[in-house]
């Protein structure tokens, strides 16, 4: 009795017109809805054969994926824990999807950064931002984009996401003539696999079960792992039908503190590029997130704000800081937080509860190593349908509007950079107002930021970062 009291006073349960009872089913929606992350962050996140990413020296790729699940569990409690006690709100942290992917396919992949010092730029990203949200210059920047690239970024990079799981799923493959084509579905047991789990998350999702995502890909490896009994193989080398179960993993040692390996003998210049391109990509995605996420719970004030939104942004910087430290990709505010905050969750009890669930997690972590990769990918592709939904928010009858939103969906997927797609359309947007002659429509601090986006343009692609 003496707890629930404490819990009531503690997060003032009566003032935010809720109960103990309803926050606790609300944390547990909210884990429960992305819990999948503990299985798809380490499967996105270590390198395997061709795939870029984290590659552990002396450490293989099961035990890699170990390491970084216990590390995906203990930022992601570390941030939520931060935002329940001092922010006070129904938010859930953990490493960001999509950020991930540009981690490790961008960062590493393409710009070929090494993983140390990709985690050294994570650090930083995150002490930064602590001290911009401690001056409040944070908060002041999120209102500066425009408003069709934060309705756009969502879709988007639901298409980013979707395109890295298709080919993981082996739905869509390489072509000499057209880049991409669909893949031998009917002939490749993993392509198979991953169409059924995909249209089973879809349906589960579509019938209201909580948790679908997670369930859709268990079901999946499930179904692998009986394919496999009988018989039958994967035409991919590298991508087994069936992972064995390995026996726990918790040592971390090798990812915690790789930071520090990341700072050493590198140019000041290469270091400060990464950092701004990771800068750029958390910074929109936590303000999107953040303001989306509070508006299905009510809890954005008459002009449309986050009050006090400097303490959830407070949240996210340490625990980008912390998942650093630890060895993960940027944390950030989760869209399923919503789910929790349509159940009724308030306050920060809900994500007290998701981060307590999240440690309790820790007891299945070598069951992230023994999902395949094809299985753990379906999440990327159901996550990113769901995001599409931001689109219609655009508004298409105005070509300054629409310019700028339809700009950002079509650069990001087809660069593959999420950076990329975010800089075209704030860019776009105060150019478009001008030709409108509309330019009075637009911010110093719009167009600052739009020269900003041109010079990180000019410095990603003229090659400055090939050195690092």
């Amino acid at each position: 009795m003496k707890i629930r009291e404490s819990l009531v006073a503690l997060f003032d349960l009566d003032d935010s017109a809720t109960d103990l009872r309803t926050e606790l089913l609300a944390g547990l929606t909210t884990f429960l809805t992305m819990s999948y992350i503990v299985v798809v962050n380490p499967a996105i996140l270590a390198a395997r054969g061709e795939k870029p990413g984290i590659d552990v020296a002396g450490a293989t790729y099961t035990e890699t994926v170990q390491m970084l699940a216990v590390v995906t569990i203990l930022s992601a409690a570390a941030a939520t824990l931060v935002m329940a006690v001092y922010a006070d709100r129904p938010f859930a942290l953990a490493p960001g999807m999509g950020l991930n992917a540009f981690f490790a396919y961008t960062v590493i992949g393409a710009m070929g950064v090494p993983w140390e010092t990709a985690l050294a730029a994570i650090v930083i990203e995150g002490i930064l931002f602590m001290g911009l949200t401690l001056a409040g210059a944070r908060e002041y920047v999120i209102r500066l984009f425009p408003e069709p690239v934060k309705f756009a970024v969502g879709a988007a990079l639901g298409l980013f996401l979707a395109f890295i799981g298709l080919q993981e799923m082996k739905v869509v493959v390489a072509d000499q003539t057209t880049l991409v084509q669909l893949g031998s579905i009917g002939a490749d047991p993993v392509a198979l696999l991953s169409v059924f789990g995909l249209f089973l998350s879809f349906g589960l999702y579509t019938r209201g079960v909580r948790g679908s995502i997670i369930v859709g890909v268990l079901l999946t490896a499930v179904a692998g792992w009986i394919a496999a009994s009988a018989g039958v193989q994967s035409p991919h080398p590298g991508t087994p039908l069936a992972p064995s179960i390995p026996s726990p993993q918790y040592d971390i040692s090798p990812l915690a503190g790789a930071f520090v390996d990341g700072l050493r003998n590198v140019e000041a210049l290469s270091v400060s590029l990464v950092v701004l391109t990771f800068f750029f990509v958390d910074f929109l995605e936590t303000a999107g997130t953040l303001t989306g996420v509070a508006q299905v719970g009510g809890l954005l004030d008459e002009d449309g704000n986050l009050p006090e939104m400097e303490k959830p942004l407070m949240a996210d910087a340490v625990g980008t800081t912390v998942g650093g430290v630890l060895g993960t990709s940027t944390v950030t505010a989760y869209v399923e937080s919503a789910a929790g905050i349509e159940e009724g969750g308030r306050t920060g009890l809900t994500a007290l509860v998701v981060a307590a669930l999240f440690l309790a997690s820790l007891a299945i972590v070598p069951l992230a190593a023994a999902i395949p990769l094809y299985a753990s990918h379906i999440a990327l592709v159901v996550v990113a349908v769901l995001m599409l939904g931001n689109v219609a928010d655009v508004d298409w009858h105005d070509p300054t509007h629409a310019v700028p939103a339809g700009v950002t969906i079509i650069a990001m997927p087809l660069t593959l950079s999420i950076a990329y797609g975010i800089a075209a359309g704030i860019i776009a947007y105060p150019v478009m107002k001008l030709a409108a002659g509309e330019r009075r429509e637009v911010s110093v601090g719009q167009w600052l930021l739009a020269l900003a986006f041109v010079g990180y343009f000019a410095l990603r692609t003229s090659g400055a970062l090939t050195a690092v």
